[in-house]
């Protein structure tokens, strides 16, 4: 029977815009790439620093509606005008809770600003711009990588990872909470390499019998997976995950924003 394992990968150091997080990967794992068929998740908010997705609450003038919501709830006025201006909808907004949906199409609270693991008290991170494009970015630096740590003598069956085969799949995460229930989760909004989806619609189970809207969440469920194996203050960003490898592919593939249920599909609307 398959198994799977999740482990916290010390040693990443705070970062800053531009900074290299496949290169910092490999760091911290001493010099060797992921291996082939891993997983590797990775917060949102280093990659969002990396690539300059922060704010500077000095540099936010908030608006009427910002002051209105944030005298609900008794927030900083300077998030709520983050939060409106990063929501192209807002889906519902009461008791201080904002729902929105993002430019992403991801229906979140506070578009997914978050202040937590930020540069500081003044300081917000925003999600990145297009997560699954990070993704693709970090995982084609991580072949690149893993091509120089062979070298040029390289040879057998691990040497084509460096075009591809045999490729780590990487996933940006985030924790989403969920309707109707209590508490959040880890849920991947970036995703290259891996298939996010597991459809089995028209298979059938153990029994005979054809399922209908069995669709598995692959890369949710790995994500909240990886969340569990590091603690919200342990200052661990990336999670490798082993057990996934039917998952992986040499493809990029459709990306986190395959799970994005279309507008029309919305019955909550």
């Amino acid at each position: 029977m398959a198994g799977l394992s999740a482990r916290a990968l010390p040693g990443i150091p705070e970062v800053s815009p531009g900074a290299d997080i496949a290169q910092l990967i490999v760091d911290a794992l001493h010099g060797e790439p992921p291996a082939a068929g891993q997983v590797v998740a990775v917060a949102h908010t280093i990659v969002s620093k990396a690539e300059g997705a922060v704010v500077a609450l000095a540099d936010v003038a908030p608006g009427e509606r910002a002051l209105e919501l944030a005298a609900q709830g008794g927030r900083d006025p300077r998030v709520i005008q983050v939060v409106l201006e990063h929501s192209p909808e807002i889906l519902r907004a009461e008791h201080g809770v904002i729902i929105s949906r993002t430019r992403h199409g991801f229906v979140c609270a506070n578009a997914g600003v978050d202040a937590s693991n930020s540069t500081g008290a003044e300081t917000v991170v925003l999600l990145p711009r297009d997560p699954d494009a990070s993704a693709r970015r970090i995982r084609a630096r991580l072949r690149e990588l893993a091509g120089a740590a062979r070298g040029p003598g390289s040879t057998g069956a691990s040497a084509g990872a460096g075009e591809g085969a045999g490729a780590a799949a990487v996933m940006i995460t985030d924790t989403f909470g969920r309707a109707w229930r209590h508490g959040q989760t880890d849920v991947a909004i970036g995703l290259a390499g891996m298939a996010p989806l597991d459809d089995w619609r028209g298979r059938t189970d153990a029994t005979g019998l054809t399922l209908m809207a069995t669709w598995i969440a692959i890369a949710d469920a790995a994500a909240g997976a990886a969340d569990l194996a590091r603690a919200k203050d342990s200052q661990e960003p990336v999670v490798l995950i082993d057990g996934l490898e039917r998952f992986v592919g040499v493809d990029d593939g459709p990306g986190a924003a395959a799970m994005v249920r279309p507008l029309d599909e919305d019955l909550f609307r």
